[in-house]
């Protein structure tokens, strides 16, 4: 290497440690900074480091506005806030010597983006937890000594540079070097997901952990979670013990841990939160959105679900627009949806597997009840279905939902809890609370959005012909509604037990639920069984295992050119797309139920133009979450056969899997004794579609699915609904229910 200097690319909290660290070992600094005060307070006074109860310290550095700087760069520290990346490395990269590396010092996921712009020869992975502010312009305050970890990407053994650098900024507080610095920033994600939060209130960090452990611990499991599914080892740092937030780990092993924390944390000068003071003190906008814009992304390739995470988020981005509105309620307000952290029980699921259905009396009384209003039942069904709710039309949802919310008034009365969560995007969900017998609920599941756009209704209107009822969305899944809510009518009508319910309707199950996911699981861990009012299988079974769906796309960039006058220029990705579409097809296992369809290809833009770009849409379905762990790291692994062609996936796991469980089985074996007393047989079935059935099963939650209309064409024109049918399934779910009671 030409040049020693190091560079340090940032000057604010992180970077004017380092810059100390480095000067102190007698290293020769440049510090390049966009804050024009910044630079110019460096250049008069020095870079002052201040500790409390001690003599500040100056270091002497070049201090450079990023204009001002000409020649190469050689050892570059980048430093800068993690949405600031993009802009560094734009000015970075051009200047970057062909020996010279990048190593981010920043919060956050950086690596891979940094080695996407520089090439991974040249990045370098580290890891810091300082606690540090810049306090006026060339002025920076050390809030006390933190880990500090460098490492080569992606596991790769520590080499010279990486001890050298080690070496360097070890001077008053050890740095080490490691093979597994994911461990140490997946473990930091879950820990500064935690110090997010209390950015939410005006407080020190400390006490805000302490008085809201429960919403603490479960922010960093989700986190954790998504890390367990990437394969991550995770590590320990400072007082920092990340398996101890883990759902399922002890709760005296959890609290131990919490108290370790912020003992640790009351004896830091720094007592809040840089997020707090991005918000409270300078007014600008936090790091935290672009920080966990790569754990949701990976929560949602794996079909993970995280609502404290996003509800911290966006509670962020509110105080963005107004800090004053910082407050311990915010954080009061996310117990409910921590309710899955390691020190909250979930409840109990109930054990069915000796339960009896209810007698043949009541099976008789409710049979007749609900024979007697035939025509009423049918009447509700072609209202409802009268009312297009195509998933990609807000209006027509809204006009639709609250239509369904004057009938089930009508319905159901009126005397019930009901939360309407706005979706800006998609349709709007409804939760209704309605009291019975116990404190955990029974969830009940239907969506009331359809595949059918705008118009259908007028070219196939509702039908009822005595045998077959069509109309668009009638079997999925608008009669499973209307038969749910004339089931609960008709227990109450009998003055039969039921158990308490909650009964949630979201308008974006046929997009995949995206909106409505984090509230079906939340919902779902807090019942104690689910039914899932969905479309039932051939010949009336219920469902008990779905497989789990990834939607993913496979984009191929190559080098365009002129296909006959210089064929050997070009690189094509269409060509290429080739190669990979044949290696995605040795993923398929059908033993295991792994099945991948490639059923979209797009490519190229001219026969006469070598092809500069092709893409694949894949839908891939399996039966179990180690062959979802499998695929994911398999589509993780593609790399292209032609090197001058670039691979990359998008997209993830639309749904987890839902699998027959004991609880399921049990559940089911209730059901068919229900079934047996209407003088019916009840059958079983896997499925290869999913539902949202699916995200409650990963919940925990023991699920029916298919408890819906019996009939055949969900998503076809020919879609029906078995007219003699509909009454016998809501007296089936009415049973059901009354024996959940």
């Amino acid at each position: 290497m030409t040049d020693t200097t190091y560079t340090v690319v940032g000057g604010g909290a992180i970077g004017g440690i380092l810059t100390h660290r480095l000067v102190r070992a007698g290293q020769h600094v440049r510090l390049v900074d966009t804050d024009r005060a910044h630079v110019e307070a460096i250049r008069a006074h020095g870079l002052v480091l201040t500790r409390d109860g001690h003599e500040s310290e100056v270091a002497h550095v070049d201090a450079l506005l990023p204009e001002e700087y000409e020649g190469p760069l050689h050892r570059v520290l980048l430093a800068v806030k993690a949405q600031a990346t993009g802009t560094a490395l734009d000015w970075i990269t051009p200047r970057l010597s062909p020996d010279g590396w990048v190593a981010s010092l920043q919060n956050g996921f950086n690596e891979e983006r940094i080695a996407a712009r520089v090439g991974r020869d040249r990045a370098v992975a580290a890891f810091i937890n300082v606690f540090a502010d810049v306090t006026e312009p060339g002025v920076v305050r050390d809030g006390g000594a933190g880990a500090l970890v460098v490492g080569e990407m992606r596991g790769e053994p520590v080499s010279e540079r990486v001890r050298q650098l080690v070496a360097h900024l070890s001077v008053d507080a050890d740095a080490v070097a490691s093979d597994n610095v994911d461990g140490y920033l997946w473990a930091k994600a879950g820990f500064g997901a935690m110090l997010a939060a209390t950015a939410l209130a005006d407080a020190p960090m400390a006490d805000l952990i302490d008085r809201h452990t429960t919403v603490m611990a479960a922010v960093a499991a989700e986190v954790f979670a998504v890390a367990d599914s990437l394969g991550i080892t995770l590590e320990p740092f400072d007082a920092f013990d990340p398996d101890a937030f883990r759902t399922g780990a002890a709760p005296q092993r959890q609290r131990a841990a919490a108290d370790q924390l912020t003992r640790w944390l009351r004896t830091q000068p720094k007592n809040r939160s840089g997020i707090w003071r991005d918000l409270a003190v300078r007014g600008r906008p936090v790091e935290v959105t672009t920080h966990y814009a790569d754990v949701f992304a990976q929560a949602d390739r794996h079909g993970i679900a995280t609502p404290v995470l996003r509800a911290v988020v966006d509670g962020l981005k509110e105080l963005e627009k107004d800090p004053t509105t910082m407050s311990e309620k915010r954080l009061e307000a996310l117990r409910p949806l921590a309710g899955s952290s390691s020190d909250v029980t979930q409840p109990p699921a109930p054990d069915l597997s000796h339960r009896p259905a209810t007698g043949p009396e009541d099976a008789e009384d409710i049979r007749s009840w609900l024979a007697d209003r035939h025509t009423q039942i049918v009447a509700d069904l072609a209202a409802y279905t009268g009312r297009e709710s195509p998933s990609d039309d807000k209006a027509l949802l809204s006009t639709c939902l609250d239509w369904l919310q004057q009938w089930l008034d009508q319905r159901l009365g009126t005397d019930c809890e009901q939360e309407v969560l706005h979706r800006p995007d998609a349709g709007d969900i409804l939760i209704r609370r309605y009291a019975g017998t116990g404190d955990t609920p029974v969830l009940l599941l239907a969506h009331y959005d359809t595949v059918w756009p705008a118009g259908t209704l007028a070219a196939r209107p509702f039908r009822n012909d005595g045998d077959r009822i069509t109309g668009p969305g009638v079997f999925d899944m608008k009669a499973g509604l209307v038969q749910a809510v004339w089931a609960l009518k008709a227990l109450d009508a009998l003055a039969l037990p039921r158990p308490a319910v909650t009964l949630v309707l979201n308008g974006d199950e046929e997009t995949g639920s995206q909106a409505s996911r984090d509230v079906i699981i939340d919902e779902a861990r807090n019942s104690r069984a689910t039914l899932v009012f969905e479309a039932s299988a051939p010949g009336g079974a219920l469902k008990t295992a779905r497989k789990g769906v990834g939607l993913f796309r496979l984009t191929v960039t190559g080098e365009e050119a002129h296909a006959g006058l210089d064929p050997e220029r070009g690189a094509s990705a269409v060509e290429e797309l080739a190669h990979q579409i044949l290696d995605l097809a040795e993923l398929r296992n059908h033993d295991a139920g792994t099945s991948l369809n490639i059923g979209v290809v797009t490519g190229g833009t001219r026969p006469n133009v070598t092809a500069g770009q092709a893409v694949a849409e894949i839908d891939i379905r399996v039966s179990t979450q180690a062959e979802a762990h499998r695929v994911t790291a398999a589509l993780d692994d593609l790399r292209p056969h032609n090197p001058r062609t670039t691979v990359t996936v998008s997209g993830g796991w639309n749904r987890p899997v839902f699998t027959r469980t004991p609880q399921v089985a049990a559940l089911a074996g209730l059901a068919q004794r229900c079934a047996a007393l209407l003088s019916d047989r009840l059958d079983e079935a896997s499925v290869g579609g999913a539902s949202d059935g699916n995200f409650a099963a990963a919940a925990g939650s023991p699920v029916l699915d298919g408890l819906g209309a019996i009939g055949d064409g969900a998503h076809a024109a020919a879609e029906y609904v078995d007219a003699s049918r509909l009454l016998p399934r809501a007296a089936l779910s009415a049973l059901v229910l009354t024996s959940l009671a």
